[in-house]
């Protein structure tokens, strides 16, 4: 096979399981985003209730905010979660999801008049999938067959996608005339979001291809050791292909449902979300360097997030502090990773 791949090969740590306080830290260390969720909350729990005498984590309101809070970053941090373990980087989500959120504003307006509403609401989703997979195509022939370095081609295609988007929506925000649309964004089934149920069940699938699927095992052996797994005969270029499609359409995804939510498609939806995505994969326990992570690790990190985003504003905290608690976990975070590779004996790139 002549494939090549710009991923750098790196070798993911393994657990000393001879050695039991070797093998307890590094469990600790691999669920450390939950740790931190559960510090979060025991934190504003605390401050809430001696600031204002009132519950946070126990508030039915707060905690379906957090959760809605969290579900335009994880969608974007899912497929963000398959790049970076197999060694890369997607910087395009971003605007993919805002070219995405007005592809599904205007499909779905058009739709609207030939079709029953239901349907002209389905019909916008997929749109929105289906276009943000072609920027996804274009990331993965770029970093696959001309072995553009992933940072450098997906920067790039964020700059295409940030003027496609803003083109598409002549520079304004594009009201979405569907009631059913607003529905799925704002409605509840049971007191639950819709947009939280459809999350959850995303993220169940996403965990299954990644942990069951031959997809998702190629994707840890690429990210651990690209040489091997050329050798075991894993088609490199095909892979990454796919892969950064998968990433695409899940910003896509993330794109049609924030349309959703705010009943308006924005091509500067996801502009935000970038850094909050990859800070999710981070805070997850996903290493940069490629071959670890998990959907659920993932998972944490965004709620990290979203509980740090909301909890600051609920014990009115000026909003500009989550920036430097984010950054402070991603820190920590990554010296984690750092000792846990040293700690384990994994080879360290000087």
């Amino acid at each position: 096979m002549t494939s090549t791949s710009p991923i750098e090969t790196h070798v993911a740590p393994q657990a000393d399981h001879g050695d039991p306080a070797r093998s307890w830290l590094a469990r600790i260390a691999e669920g450390r985003a939950w740790l931190f969720l559960a510090a979060l909350i025991i934190c504003f729990e605390v401050w809430s209730r001696l600031s204002f005498g009132a519950t946070f984590v126990l508030n039915p309101f707060n905690v379906q905010s957090i959760a809605i809070f969290a579900v335009a970053p994880l969608l974007l941090a899912t497929g963000q979660t398959f790049v970076i373990i197999s060694g890369g980087i997607d910087l395009s989500l971003g605007f993919i999801m805002g070219l995405a959120a007005v592809v599904a504003a205007h499909a779905t307006n058009m739709a609207g008049a030939a079709m029953p509403v239901p349907l002209a609401m389905m019909l916008g989703i997929l749109a929105a999938v289906i276009v943000a997979g072609v920027p996804g195509v274009i990331n993965g022939l770029l970093i696959s067959r001309l072995r553009i370095p992933p940072f450098i081609g997906t920067l790039g295609m964020f700059g295409v996608a940030r003027g496609a988007a803003f083109l598409l929506a002549g520079g304004t925000t594009v009201p979405v005339q569907n009631s059913w649309f607003a529905l799925l964004g704002n409605g509840r089934f049971y007191g639950v979001p819709y947009l939280v149920i459809i999350a959850a069940v995303f993220v169940v699938v996403m965990h299954y291809i990644l942990s069951q699927t031959r997809f998702g095992q190629h994707n840890y052996a690429i990210g651990a050791n690209v040489q091997a797994a050329r050798r075991a005969g894993i088609d490199i270029r095909g892979h990454i292909l796919r892969l950064y499609v998968l990433s695409a359409m899940c910003a896509g995804l993330g794109g049609a449902l924030y349309a959703a939510r705010f009943t308006a498609g924005a091509a500067q939806a996801g502009e935000p979300l970038l850094l909050d995505s990859v800070a999710a994969v981070v805070i997850g326990g996903a290493s940069l360097f490629g071959g670890s992570g998990t959907i659920f690790g993932t998972v944490a990190g965004a709620l990290v997030i979203a509980v740090i985003q909301y909890g600051l504003v609920f014990v009115n905290v000026e909003p500009f502090w989550q920036f430097i608690a984010v950054g402070l976990v991603i820190i920590i975070s990554v010296l984690i990773d750092q000792a846990q590779r040293r700690f384990s004996g994994a080879r360290q790139d000087e």
